[in-house]
C-alpha cells in the first residue's frame, strides 16, 4: 500500500511562514510581509520546529540561516508553493472574466421560449462560458444538485432563493380543435369540462394536474375527466389537435396551432395573466462572472423581445 502523503492542514501556514522567513533571512522582515510581529512569527517556527523535531533555522543575533534539515525542507516544498501561487494569481486574474461551465436545470417551456432564442447571441458575447441546459420539470436544490442557477415559475421557488423575473407574466388556455368542438359543443364556463374530455396531466411528483381558473378576482380549480393522461406538453398538443379533447396549457406554447386554426381557444374570459418564470440562485454573494453575465443578458434579451 502507498504511504500516506497527506499533510495536516493546521501545518500549512507555519510551513508558508517558514519560507517567508528563509527568503528574507529575517524575522523582521518576514514579520512586515506576513502582517504579524516578530515575536508572534518566531513562536510559529518554534511550534513547526517542536512539531517536526528537528530545528529548521539557525538563529543568531545578526542574521537567520537554514539548517540542513531545513535546506532540505525548502528545497522540496518550495515547487508546491510556487503552484499554489500560481494556482491563486491565475484564479485572481480570471475572478472577474466571465468562463466555465454554466449549469442551468430549467423546464422545457422556459428553454425553449426563454433562453435558446437568445443562447446564440449569449455566446457570441460570452464564447469562454459553456452553458449546460437540464430540462427537468420539478423543483430542484440547486445547490444539492450542483447547478448555478435554475429556473421556475414564481409561485413554485424555495424560500431562501434570490429570484429575478425571466421574461413575461404568462397566461393558460384551454384548446380544443375545430373538430371536437363541433362534434361536442363548445364549453361556456368551467363547471361545464364535466361533459367534456379533457386531457390530462401527470406532473413529475406523480399529481394528476388538476385546470386552473379565476373568477371575480378568485383563483379555483377543476377536477377534469378525461381518457388521455400524459406527462409531455407536446403530446398533448399533437392530442388536441388530433381532437382527442380539450386541453388547458400555456397559451404561448398553443400560439402557432391557434394562428393556423388547428386549434381554437375556450373559456378565455376565465384565465387571467399570472407572474411567470423566474431564474432563482442560492446568494448574491461573490456571484460568478459567467452567472452574473448570464442573468443581465437573458432578462435584457427577454425584455428587448416584448417591444
Amino acid at each position: 500500500m502507498k504511504p500516506d502523503h497527506t499533510i495536516d492542514p493546521a501545518l500549512l501556514p507555519a510551513l508558508a511562514a517558514f519560507a517567508c522567513v528563509a527568503r528574507h533571512a529575517s524575522f523582521r522582515q518576514a514579520a512586515i510581509e506576513l502582517g504579524v510581529s516578530p515575536s508572534a512569527l518566531s513562536q510559529t517556527i518554534r511550534n513547526l520546529e517542536r512539531r517536526l523535531g528537528t530545528r529548521l533555522l539557525q538563529r543568531t543575533t545578526r542574521r537567520v540561516g537554514l539548517t540542513e534539515p531545513g535546506q532540505h525542507l525548502l528545497q522540496e516544498m518550495l515547487p508546491a508553493l510556487q503552484r499554489i501561487g500560481g494556482a491563486l494569481q491565475a484564479m485572481e486574474e480570471s475572478r472577474d472574466l466571465p468562463a466555465g461551465q454554466l449549469r442551468i436545470t430549467t423546464p422545457r417551456f422556459a428553454a425553449e421560449h426563454l433562453l435558446l432564442p437568445f443562447l446564440p447571441a449569449f455566446h457570441a458575447h460570452y464564447p469562454q462560458v459553456q452553458v449546460e441546459l437540464s430540462i427537468q420539470p420539478a423543483m430542484i436544490d440547486v445547490v444539492a444538485e450542483a447547478f448555478d442557477a435554475g429556473i421556475r415559475l414564481g409561485e413554485s421557488l424555495a424560500a431562501g432563493m434570490i429570484a429575478v423575473p425571466l421574461g413575461p407574466p404568462l397566461r393558460l388556455a384551454v384548446v380544443a380543435s375545430p373538430a371536437y368542438l363541433q362534434q361536442h359543443g363548445v364549453p361556456l364556463q368551467p363547471e361545464d369540462l364535466t361533459n367534456h374530455a379533457c386531457i390530462r396531466h401527470r406532473s413529475s411528483d406523480g399529481r394528476i394536474m388538476p385546470w386552473e381558473f379565476s373568477r371575480d378576482g378568485h383563483d379555483f380549480t377543476i377536477e377534469v375527466g378525461g381518457a388521455l393522461l400524459l406527462n409531455d406538453s407536446h403530446l398533448a398538443l399533437h392530442a388536441a389537435c388530433a381532437g382527442m379533447g380539450l386541453l388547458q396549457v400555456f397559451a404561448h406554447s398553443a400560439r402557432a396551432h391557434l394562428d393556423d386554426g388547428r386549434l381554437l381557444h375556450v373559456l378565455d374570459a376565465w384565465q387571467l395573466p399570472f407572474a411567470g418564470f423566474h431564474l432563482y440562485y442560492p446568494s448574491r454573494d461573490q456571484l460568478a462572472p459567467k452567472l452574473r453575465v448570464f442573468i443581465d443578458f437573458m432578462r435584457a434579451a427577454n425584455a428587448a423581445a416584448l417591444k
